[in-house]
C-alpha cells in the first residue's frame, strides 16, 4: 500500500493545485462543429416539424443545431435549412429569434467558409432497412401513413434512446411500442395526439 502514499517530511504540506489552473478535457469527435452525424439533423428536423411541439422540445432542438455547422450537402439532402427557415415565422419570440440566429450563422459560415471540408456521418444500409421496418410496424399499430410525420419521429426517438444503434434494446422498445398501440386505445389516441410527448412515451416503454 505504501506506493499509494504520498510521505512528506515533519513540518512539510502537500501543495495545493492553484484554482486558476486550466482543466482540460478530451474532445470527441462528434462535439466538433463541422463533423455532423446526419441521423441527428433528421432527428432534430422531425422535432420542429411535428405539430403541436411544446416551446421546450422546440428550444433543445433549436440549440442542439447551433452547435453544428452542417454541409451544402446535408442542407441539400435532409431540407433542414428550409425547416430552422420556417421556424424563424414561429409565434413564440424565443422560439423564432432562436431559428433566426441558427439560419443566419449557418448562412453566413457556408457562405465565407464554402471551400473548407466537413464529415458527414450516416447509418448503414442494412441499419436502415431495419430501422424502415420498424417504422411500417409502428404505423400499422398506430393505424397512420408510413410516411407520418409523427412514425417518423418516433422511430428516430428509439433509435437515439438506443444510443443510435440497432440493437436488442431497440429492437425491444419497437415491439414493446407496437403492441401497446395495438392492445391499449387510449395509449394510442394519446400518441396520435401528442398528449404525451413523444421523448416521454418512448422512454416509458424503453427496454435494456
Amino acid at each position: 500500500m505504501d506506493k499509494f502514499v504520498v510521505r512528506l517530511q515533519k513540518g512539510e504540506t502537500l501543495k495545493k493545485s492553484s484554482s486558476n489552473e486550466k482543466v482540460y478535457r478530451q474532445a470527441t469527435i462528434e462535439s466538433l462543429r463541422r463533423v455532423v452525424v446526419v441521423e441527428d439533423i433528421m432527428r432534430y428536423k422531425s422535432t420542429l416539424e411535428l405539430p403541436g411541439q411544446c416551446k421546450e422540445n422546440l428550444l433543445d432542438a433549436l440549440t442542439e443545431l447551433s452547435k453544428k455547422i452542417p454541409s451544402k450537402e446535408v442542407l441539400k439532402s435532409t431540407q433542414i435549412g428550409h425547416t430552422v427557415n420556417r421556424m424563424r415565422k414561429h409565434e413564440d419570440p424565443e422560439v423564432s429569434c432562436l431559428a433566426a440566429k441558427v439560419y443566419t450563422d449557418w448562412r453566413t459560415f457556408i457562405e465565407e467558409n464554402s471551400n473548407k471540408p466537413s464529415i458527414e456521418v450516416r447509418s448503414d444500409k442494412q441499419s436502415e432497412g431495419l430501422r424502415s421496418n420498424a417504422r411500417r410496424l409502428m404505423a400499422e399499430a398506430l393505424e397512420v401513413k408510413e410516411e407520418s410525420g409523427l412514425v417518423d419521429h418516433m422511430e428516430r426517438e428509439v433509435f437515439h434512446q438506443s444510443s443510435r444503434l440497432v440493437s436488442s434494446s431497440y429492437r425491444r422498445t419497437v415491439r414493446a411500442l407496437v403492441f401497446a398501440f395495438k392492445h391499449n386505445a387510449d395509449i394510442r389516441v394519446q400518441a396520435k395526439d401528442n398528449t404525451i410527448p413523444v421523448n416521454q412515451l418512448v422512454a416509458k416503454y424503453k427496454k435494456s
